[in-house]
């Protein structure tokens, strides 16, 4: 961030001396240097999982997002997920390929099956094996360990790892055990911190996953803040806040060398079914692809 003079104080920038042009000034510098990561989902408005995805569409995404990142984070291997790693290295990033695991078993062996078949085609740096599985209760930390196991002994050499909120690696010691690199997924809007203060949130939910960690690296694998939608508490969604999160968060992984991917690329609004209607609204691009800081 050095064309854009900025006063930082422990909890981010100050946003006082910056007019509303200059914080998106200093956001689009902040892309346009490309952040470490983000995360990647390519459906359209209407679509959603259940839907197969085709190469142009996958594409089409990418090329938006390619400038400004040096990764990006998949979340499933099936229904045409499969295709984005390759396509992305192809476009010269680097990837965390996800393979999503639940209750549903007989699913579980079809995404772990095609994640590995990824990963031994060569394109998978990180392999996040399950996501937030714990959190939604769908599965035992013992049985998540197990797949990890099986996919890092079917791609020897592989960095491999699970994905969930920071403090389930507090409670769960044998899956900081079980990971080769501890991917904590923090989000101060869903603990209904002020955006004010979410910066130092965010802080502590990363220092108590690095004290979990035991001396193994941790990756911010998601943090985000919503553009529109509903309180929660009170962290309120809003353009404004969301901007600010977004400069605060790489603003501190630039001064700490702290790797995080952000939530998320695009808005998308099937995401309104679990979350409210603030889950449409978290991508630094809008359903059709437009940026949304301008």
């Amino acid at each position: 961030m050095g064309k854009l003079h900025v006063n930082q104080h422990l909890a981010g920038v100050d946003f006082s001396s910056l007019s509303h042009d200059e914080c998106i000034a200093l956001l689009r510098e902040i892309l346009d240097d490309r952040i470490h990561g983000i995360a990647f989902s390519p459906y359209l408005d209407g679509q959603g999982p259940g839907i197969e995805i085709g190469r142009s569409q996958i594409e089409q995404r990418l090329q938006i997002i390619q400038p400004h990142t040096h990764w990006i984070r998949t979340f499933s291997c099936t229904e045409g997920n499969q295709g984005i790693p390759g396509i992305a290295k192809a476009h010269g990033l680097k990837t965390m390929v996800g393979a999503c695991l639940s209750d549903e078993r007989d699913k579980n062996e079809i995404e772990l099956m095609n994640a590995i078949e990824v990963a031994r085609q060569g394109y998978a740096d990180i392999l996040a094996v399950g996501n937030e599985v714990l959190l939604r209760e769908e599965l035992t930390a013992q049985e998540i360990v197990e797949y990890i196991n099986r996919a890092r002994e079917a791609v020897p050499g592989l960095k491999v790892s699970y994905v969930d909120a920071y403090y389930q690696f507090e409670i769960y010691p044998e899956l900081v055990e079980a990971c080769d690199v501890l991917l904590v997924n923090c989000y101060p809007f869903w603990e209904e911190c002020p955006a004010d203060y979410a910066l130092l949130y965010m802080k502590d939910m990363y220092n108590r996953a690095v004290r979990a960690a035991k001396g193994k690296k941790v990756i911010i694998s998601e943090t985000g803040w919503p553009s529109t939608g509903a309180a929660n508490g009170a962290a309120v969604p809003s353009r404004d806040n969301a901007m600010r999160y977004f400069i605060n968060t790489y603003s501190w992984a630039e001064q700490d060398d702290v790797e995080i991917f952000y939530f998320s690329s695009f808005d998308e609004a099937w995401k309104t079914g679990d979350e409210g209607d603030v889950g449409a609204y978290w991508g630094l691009w809008d359903k059709d692809g437009h940026f949304k800081y301008s």
